[in-house]
């Protein structure tokens, strides 16, 4: 995880520069700097610096992957990766219950608000408990 420590850092230094470049930049504009603009690019730096000490952090706590180590080998990394589902329409449908959920707030229609929630817990709770019932059931 030290590569992916690393990658965050450069990003860091990235908007740690390029954030009081754009003020400047854009300091010379009718309007004095643009505050949208550059505390937008002072969160970003702040959200990367933030992941990259998470990171940092973790990688000096835990053993090596195969793939962080100089001799690892592509053996080392066999096995079970994990569960994978195959094709769902669940995440569709709790998709579409969002941007109804979206449209109702921008339209303030709120009776359409509820019925989308509602709509938008049974596809949640679809999503969640769709292996734990069928064939697939424990």
């Amino acid at each position: 995880m030290k590569a992916e420590a690393w990658i965050f850092a450069a990003c860091t230094i990235f908007f740690a520069l390029v954030s009081p470049t754009y003020w400047f930049v854009t300091a010379g504009s009718e309007h004095g700097g643009d505050w949208t603009g550059t505390s937008a690019l002072v969160m970003c730096t702040l959200l990367m610096a933030m992941i990259t000490l998470y990171i940092g952090f973790h990688a000096k706590q835990m053993d090596p992957r195969p793939e962080d180590r100089k001799d690892g080998e592509i053996a080392d990394g066999a096995g079970e990766l994990g569960f994978f589902p195959p094709f769902s329409w669940w995440p569709l449908w709790c998709a579409l219950s969002l941007a109804f959920v979206v449209f109702a707030v921008a339209m303030a229609a709120w009776w359409l608000f509820i019925i989308g929630a509602v709509v938008g817990f049974i596809c949640v709770a679809g999503l969640v408990f769709e292996y734990y019932r069928g064939e697939h059931a424990h």
